[in-house]
């Protein structure tokens, strides 16, 4: 049973005539016929009586008219739905991203996104790098916020924000008076250093570079745990300047430079290719690459400085 036959049905009803509703739709009367004898076989019963060119309801039919046209509804109600759905920011729009990006990249983006698309549910889950990814991939969410970079052929990848690593003390640290330092002197004092991840990898990298043996205080896989670490006086750390910028002009925390160091890292927006995004998941990727800097004065002077 298919919508064309319930359509067909109902012309007949109301024409009643099988030639007048094949006029009407455009077909031989032959096809309505065909599609009628189809639409009784799956029923199991006859829905109309001939008699000459007179059409009219058996039993069956009478029973049958209004379900057709309950069905009929459902699916013009369905087409409606679905296109407006693409017409109009509307539904749901899910986003995966570790605590920090959630805590410190995304907050703008949500608001600028609420204020213009009020009608839009937006959902975030905290996830790391590869369960972000994951999530992606098995269309559990639309969109991630991952660190790059990444190469995986099933996904468009959309760099959003780029900062620096800076190395962070609290304003205790006997380091949080100077403004410049030496590789040197920062491997004088404890160091605090996340356990995996892009950042661990960029800064191993670095030192590495110098040769340099850090005296590991501590390892944690959160940078958020780290950054209160860091404020707590256990030793210092290299955290996002956007995950910092807040506290160092609230006194919590003080960013040393390190002569000869130019770490940055780049955030991307990631979606499956072959996804067919919402007019709501359009918007929201328009917002999240096109004005991650303007919603966020602090981005605009980090990119500087790069």
């Amino acid at each position: 049973m298919d919508f064309e036959q319930l359509k067909t049905f109902l012309h007949v009803c109301r024409l009643k005539s099988f030639s007048r509703a094949a006029e009407k739709l455009g077909v031989t009367q032959p096809a309505i016929s065909a599609q009628i004898r189809s639409l009784e076989k799956e029923v199991g019963a006859r829905l109309f009586d001939r008699d000459g060119g007179k059409v009219t309801f058996t039993a069956a039919g009478r029973l049958f008219e209004p379900f057709a046209e309950h069905c009929l509804q459902c699916h013009s109600h369905i087409v409606v739905a679905v296109n407006e759905l693409y017409r109009s920011a509307r539904g749901e729009v899910s986003v995966s991203a570790s605590e920090a990006t959630s805590l410190y990249i995304l907050p703008p983006v949500f608001a600028e996104y609420k204020k213009q698309y009020t009608r839009v549910n937006l959902s975030i889950v905290r996830a790391e790098h590869l369960r972000s990814i994951e999530m992606v991939v098995n269309r559990e969410v639309d969109f991630a916020i991952v660190s790059t970079p990444l190469k995986d052929p099933r996904l468009t990848v959309q760099c959003i924000h780029r900062d620096e690593i800076v190395l962070t003390v609290s304003p205790a640290h006997p380091l949080a008076t100077r403004s410049t330092i030496k590789v040197d002197e920062m491997l004088q004092f404890p160091m605090l250093l996340l356990k995996q991840g892009r950042q661990r990898t960029l800064l191993n990298n670095f030192l590495e570079s110098f040769d340099a043996q850090p005296r590991v205080a501590m390892e944690v896989d959160s940078s958020e745990l780290l950054k209160r670490l860091i404020a707590a006086g256990l030793g210092m750390g290299f955290l996002p300047r956007a995950n910092v910028d807040d506290d160092v002009r609230g006194g919590l925390l003080k960013v040393v430079k390190v002569e000869g160091m130019r770490i940055s890292r780049e955030l991307a927006l990631i979606f499956r290719k072959d996804r067919t995004l919402t007019h709501a998941a359009h918007a929201f990727l328009e917002i999240a690459t096109n004005s991650t800097e303007q919603l966020y004065p602090a981005l605009r002077t980090a990119k500087a400085a790069l």
